[in-house]
């Protein structure tokens, strides 16, 4: 069995919680709850792309908001 994640030739999603966390997600699976589409049936390596430009400090918001 192969791992959805990881297949080029596939839609995927950009999911983000409400601790700012990321997510690579494959489009046509259910959005788990407590996470929202911000990116939308891209391939997979503009999904990735976003993720890098957009998730730089990785520590969720509440720890970050904490740090400050």
């Amino acid at each position: 069995m192969s791992n959805p994640f990881e297949k080029s030739d596939r839609s995927y999603h950009v999911l983000v919680n409400e601790e700012g966390q990321h997510s690579l997600w494959p489009a046509g699976t259910a959005v788990p709850a407590g996470w929202e589409v911000v990116l939308a049936d891209r391939p997979r390596e503009e999904c990735l792309a976003h993720v890098e430009a957009n998730w730089t400090d990785m520590r969720p918001r509440s720890a970050r908001a904490s740090a400050s």
